[in-house]
């Protein structure tokens, strides 16, 4: 197998992380984790969501949270955005990028969205139309990939024409997630030899949660494959609020044993990294998966 060099890694921890959780974090303490991410040498966080509070009560301090960190220079603070509504909060937040999604299955994106998938198109047209003449980038998520906790297995037809349609939008990058985590590294290859035939690898990335342990397995295929951006959860932070039984995301702190490992670059520090891991980890109030965490624990 031939590596890349280099990865890119996103952390998805303050909006994917933390949105499941039962205590809300205060804004204070999430300000200071994202103070600490961005001086660990990631070069994108995502911080968190600008949806309805009633939707997502622990991330309704999304302006505050956005308009209290110190930007480092080089990082992207993106953050979800789900309508016009949102848009115009993460806006006025000074958000860098913007990011859309929805699901490849009906019932999810109903679920999730409120909203049949056609139904969608046009609220993310609009939403990347306006963001894009604020000049901001825009990137895409599409869930349930792999797996549907409602119905099961997904067409790979449907996710092509969803990437189509939000690719035409003008998105630059799309994330493909794994939201139940039931991927493996068999499903991961033959979705991608489709994908990569219609998309370039440089614009497609990899949104693993590792509920059934197979996310490591499955990010050593799509490296594989030539796909070089990779979502992650410090801790292994996460779940999906709509999606019955999924656990925490791929570990941001496992990735990165693994690819230091493997010499493929990150531009992260470790030990930073572990630091911020321990602070999130404490104001969490409970031990999280990750495999490095417990290493240290046990030590």
């Amino acid at each position: 197998m031939e590596w890349p060099k280099k990865v890119t890694i996103k952390e998805v921890g303050p909006r994917d992380g933390l949105q499941n959780e039962k205590e809300v974090i205060p804004s204070g303490d999430k300000i200071a984790w994202i103070n600490q991410l961005s001086k660990t040498g990631l070069n994108y966080i995502e911080i968190s969501s600008f949806v309805n509070p009633k939707w997502i009560p622990a991330l309704a301090d999304a302006f505050e949270v956005a308009t209290g960190i110190e930007r480092q220079e080089g990082v992207t603070y993106a953050a979800l955005v789900p309508n016009k509504r949102g848009l115009e909060k993460a806006l006025e937040a000074n958000i860098d990028e913007v990011s859309i999604f929805m699901s490849a299955t009906e019932s999810h994106n109903k679920s999730n969205i409120n909203k049949t998938i056609d139904e969608t198109f046009p609220v993310l047209k609009e939403v990347v139309d306006e963001a894009l003449t604020a000049n901001k980038s825009v990137r895409g998520y599409i869930s349930t990939v792999f797996g549907c906790p409602y119905e099961g297995s997904v067409d790979v037809e449907s996710v092509i024409r969803i990437s189509e349609n939000l690719f035409e939008m003008g998105i630059g990058e799309l994330s493909l997630g794994d939201t139940i985590g039931v991927a493996n590294p068999k499903q991961v290859q033959e979705v991608l030899e489709v994908l990569l035939k219609r998309f370039p690898a440089e614009k497609l990335a990899m949104h693993f949660h590792d509920t059934r342990g197979t996310a490591m397995a499955n990010i050593l295929v799509s490296l594989d494959m030539g796909i070089t951006i990779f979502d992650s959860s410090l801790g292994g932070l996460g779940g999906c609020p709509y999606a019955p039984g999924a656990s925490g995301n791929l570990a941001t702190d496992d990735l990165l044993y693994m690819l230091d490992g493997m010499g493929i670059h990150s531009g992260v520090n470790r030990e930073k990294l572990m630091e911020a891991a321990l602070f999130i980890q404490e104001k969490i109030g409970r031990p999280l998966a990750s495999h490095q965490l417990q290493t240290l624990s046990n030590c």
